[in-house]
């Protein structure tokens, strides 16, 4: 599985990048929020997520992790594949695919051109818990400061192998107590109170 990938921009287009890596152009797909912060004069780094099919290798490029977890999220949901995902990231911001998931807006997810009235309302009853408790959205739909350090430091836990739920509560005690600890001493401490 590539998880990043870093080199010269070698072609670009609002759709997809190639990336020139150590004399290797990499293509990948990219949604418009991602297009538009990278810079074609300077190197470019991308979090990236590899779909391999019977027909192809296909990997897609986020200029930041939140963006790249939002859309694992989305196309875990029935009806919505890579490219639909990657439409409704360059509709919205990554913040606001969060706030219209968990304020159940599914009038929102449908005016992003393919998605339909079901197929919006299945992804807000399968994500909308899922993005309240990983990354602390009120039900306003704004997240605390501390949401990206929780969602991060919960996956590094389950990449260690630690369960996902009692992650979830030894995180949520430190950020109580600390609403300023940083990623680092959030993973150190949780890992203590195991």
């Amino acid at each position: 599985m590539i998880s990043f990938i870093k080199g010269k921009v070698f072609e670009i287009t609002p759709t997809y990048i190639v990336i020139d890596n150590n004399d290797i152009g990499y293509l990948v797909y990219i949604s418009l929020n991602t297009y538009s912060k990278i810079k074609p004069e300077a190197p470019v780094f991308l979090y990236t997520e590899q779909i391999i099919r019977d027909d192809a290798h296909l990997l897609y490029g986020f200029f930041d992790q939140l963006e790249r977890e939002l859309f694992k999220l989305l196309i875990s949901v029935s009806g919505i594949g890579a490219n639909t995902a990657l439409v409704i990231l360059s509709a919205m911001t990554a913040q606001d695919v969060q706030r219209v998931i968990a304020n159940g807006d599914a009038s929102a997810l449908q005016a992003v051109k393919g998605i339909g009235a079901k197929t919006a309302q299945r992804a807000i009853i399968e994500l909308k818990d899922k993005i309240i408790k990983t990354y602390d959205i009120e039900s306003n739909g704004t997240s605390s400061s501390s949401s990206s350090v929780k969602g991060e430091a919960i996956s590094a836990l389950e990449a260690l192998g630690y369960p996902r739920k009692r992650s979830e509560k030894i995180i949520d005690g430190l950020i109580r107590e600390n609403q300023e600890i940083s990623l680092e001493n959030t993973i150190k401490e949780a890992l203590k109170r195991f």
